[in-house]
């Protein structure tokens, strides 16, 4: 595969994608600022807003606020009309001349700042809508234009699909530009899954059989050893399934606030799913596929689970008829690792 730029990526689509692509490169620049927030480590760019909640109830830092003015400025720069962020109460009328809506999350994972971990930019390019801002943001995904995220780790990386394939790129600080680091493809099956295990016991049965079945390894009706993981950040997850596969999931539980899991179907599950969709995987609320779902609300939130197809699937299997997977039905009455 020969390399290419991001630039020249974006050169290559077709005129009536003018404004899609521009919006892109915009949001590139911006990230590039961005990036160099995150690398500041003084008090005043990683404390809290003091009294600062975002539309989520979740404290706000300094930096996601700075992300989000960064990320706003872009989307006008670029003419977006529609301007949707997780940092903001409501949708905002930009009046842009362009037909486009920006759904995003600025600064994805800033809590784990802290402890270095890997944050990043989510972002969902939307026709707009006529009439206000809002409807714009109660489309299905698969209405996207264009999906991607930027993960501010070690490297600053992109990756992006305008609905023909996934692809990621490198920010080259020698060359001053992204270069193509490649084109992932998912493998169907894997042996590798990501969930957070301490919340074994808010799950409901259907979740707690397929970890259970996964722990039990070669020993059990899976008949493979699988390793688990758990970054805690959702961009930097997503970069590892697309990088080398697996499955991550994110289900509701019985937690108060949990029912429908935490994370946002907008601007967090809608372009994480093109992304991972383009690629050659899967991703699901566990039944039904996300980029079907209609949104009632910017922030609505849905439970997720994504990666190899196959795998996806066989999740679904366990919520709507456990009984017939056809290796685990014999132990369907066994106790779990978890379980007393």
């Amino acid at each position: 595969m020969s390399a290419s730029t991001l630039d020249a990526y974006l050169n290559s689509q077709s005129p009536d994608r003018a404004a899609v692509t521009e919006t892109v490169r915009v949001l590139a620049r911006a990230a590039l600022a961005t990036r160099a927030l995150v690398a500041q480590s003084s008090a005043s760019v990683l404390g809290a807003v003091p009294g600062g909640r975002n539309a989520s109830g979740q404290l706000q830092r300094h930096l996601d606020v700075s992300a989000d003015e960064a990320f706003l400025a872009a989307a006008r720069q670029a003419g977006v009309r529609h301007y949707g962020s997780e940092e903001l109460d409501s949708a905002v009328d930009l009046n842009g001349p362009e037909p486009l809506a920006l759904a995003i999350d600025p600064l994805d994972g800033s809590s784990n700042i802290d402890i270095n971990t890997p944050v990043g930019t989510i972002f969902s390019i939307l026709p707009a809508a006529a009439g206000e801002p809002a409807q714009s943001f109660l489309q299905a995904g698969r209405n996207q234009l264009a999906a991607g995220f930027f993960i501010y780790g070690p490297q600053l990386a992109l990756a992006l699909t305008l609905g023909a394939g996934t692809r990621i790129f490198v920010h080259s600080s020698r060359l001053g530009t992204f270069v193509e680091a490649g084109r992932p493809s998912i493998a169907e099956k894997t042996d590798e899954f990501a969930i957070n295990a301490s919340n074994y016991r808010h799950w409901d049965e259907a979740v707690r059989l397929y970890v259970d079945d996964c722990l039990k390894g070669s020993a059990g009706p899976r008949e493979k050893d699988f390793d688990m993981r758990w970054i805690a950040s959702l961009v930097a997850d997503a970069f590892r399934i697309l990088v080398r596969g697996g499955v991550f999931l994110y289900p509701g539980d019985s937690r108060r606030g949990y029912a429908n899991g935490r994370i946002r179907l907008v601007y967090e599950a809608n372009p994480i799913a093109m992304l991972i969709e383009q690629a050659g995987g899967a991703a699901t609320d566990g039944i039904y596929s996300i980029l079907d779902l209609p949104p009632a609300s910017l922030h609505q939130r849905t439970p997720l689970v994504f990666g190899a197809a196959r795998e996806v699937a066989r999740i679904g299997r366990y919520h709507t008829e456990p009984s017939v997977i056809a290796e685990r039905s014999p132990l369907f009455g066994n106790r779990g690792l978890f379980r007393a």
